[in-house]
């Protein structure tokens, strides 16, 4: 730490790029040419480095002069609408291998589907649907890489129980068929040894 606040390391500055919202409340960035602090997640413009400062806290970054974000309200605690998609990502999160819909999440959220679908994206950068399809996508390859089950097994397993659609949207994330990715990583395995 120095008198401006905390050292801006690799990881706090990757955090700032990529918006990630798993550094919120660790640390507050401000940008000297705005006199404005943020959340690591807000999704405002990327700032110069050299004219961001880091903060433990909120209160650190208006004591140096800094106003809140209007964007990503820094002085709040904690926004309602982040507090729902939280909700929502980690109900999709528990319940990835159900059948789940736009609908179901907002009776879930007490929201409608175009308030969560909007609110979700904007916080989260993806839709409720897109976020599920992801970990059913993360945990098919997860299943490929450590068990020996069926491909229709896997797929029904995560939620996707029709092969041909997991093929494709595996293919199209990870570059290769789930048959392919399966020999590839059991292929690197063995080299390794």
């Amino acid at each position: 730490m120095n008198d401006h606040g905390l050292e801006l390391t690799e990881d706090y500055w990757q955090a700032i790029i990529q918006n990630n919202a798993a550094y919120d409340g660790v640390f507050f960035y401000a940008v000297r040419t705005t006199g404005i602090f943020c959340r690591p997640s807000c999704r405002s413009r990327r700032p110069n480095r050299e004219n961001v400062r880091v903060f433990r806290q909120g209160t650190e970054a208006i004591s140096a002069g800094f106003h809140a974000c209007k964007r990503c309200q820094p002085d709040q605690l904690q926004p309602p609408r982040q507090e729902w998609v939280q909700g929502i990502a980690a109900l999709i999160e528990q319940r990835y291998a159900e059948k789940l819909n736009l609908e179901e999440l907002s009776q879930a959220s007490n929201l409608s589907p175009f308030h969560l679908q909007r609110s979700f994206k904007e916080i989260r950068g993806c839709s409720p649907t897109g976020y599920l399809q992801s970990i059913r996508l993360r945990k098919a390859a997860e299943l490929l890489r450590e068990t020996d089950k069926t491909i229709s097994r896997i797929g029904i397993e995560v939620g996707m129980p029709n092969p041909a659609y997991l093929a494709t949207l595996f293919k199209k994330k990870y570059g290769l068929t789930p048959k392919a990715y399966r020999l590839h990583m059991h292929s690197t395995k063995k080299s390794v040894r």
